[in-house]
């Protein structure tokens, strides 16, 4: 895989076929969010894989924009200590599910991120701890629309690179 092919072609996948991912497969997604990088190498992270119809169904219903947790054949929710007042944990948590979508999108599996505005709804649903937090959650799968995996860039789809990039100063 070329990274810079998966960073300029991977795009959001919200529909799913009815299909569920090969055990390597979702091993090989939630690895790379193992291997990801974190701030002082904390690792301040915990996945639960989620591939069970109902429980997908449920979580769900946690978020305004979840709704495409229901069809995916994986989701994975992100959990991290608490982020008040430390940056770096959200911010790790956001390597982790951006390696792994990477890492979906060379074998093939769409993916898109899920913010999770129902926390404690959440935690009724997967059980975890109270020292531990939901804000994002990952949908995975083989694309509706296998085309939708590497579109071509839409005309305008990007601010220009002269319009972010600052060098030096302001």
């Amino acid at each position: 895989m070329n990274v810079s092919d998966a960073i300029r072609l991977k795009r959001a996948v919200r529909k799913f076929q009815e299909k569920p991912l090969p055990q390597d497969v979702a091993y090989a997604i939630l690895n790379a969010g193992r291997r990801s990088q974190s701030s002082k190498n904390s690792q301040a992270w915990q996945f639960i894989a989620i591939r069970d119809k109902s429980i997908l169904k449920e979580l769900s219903q946690c978020g305004e924009w979840a709704g495409h947790l229901a069809g995916a054949a994986l989701g994975v929710a992100i959990l991290t200590p608490d982020p008040e007042g430390k940056f770096q944990i959200m911010f790790d948590a956001g390597q982790a599910a951006a390696f792994m979508q990477l890492a979906a999108w060379e074998l093939g599996v769409g993916s898109v991120p899920a913010s999770i505005y129902e926390p404690e709804k959440a935690r009724e649903i997967l059980g975890f701890p109270a020292e531990w937090h939901l804000r994002i959650a990952l949908s995975f799968g083989y694309p509706l629309e296998e085309a939708k995996l590497s579109a071509p860039p839409k005309k305008g789809g990007r601010v220009a690179f002269e319009d972010v990039v600052h060098w030096e100063k302001w």
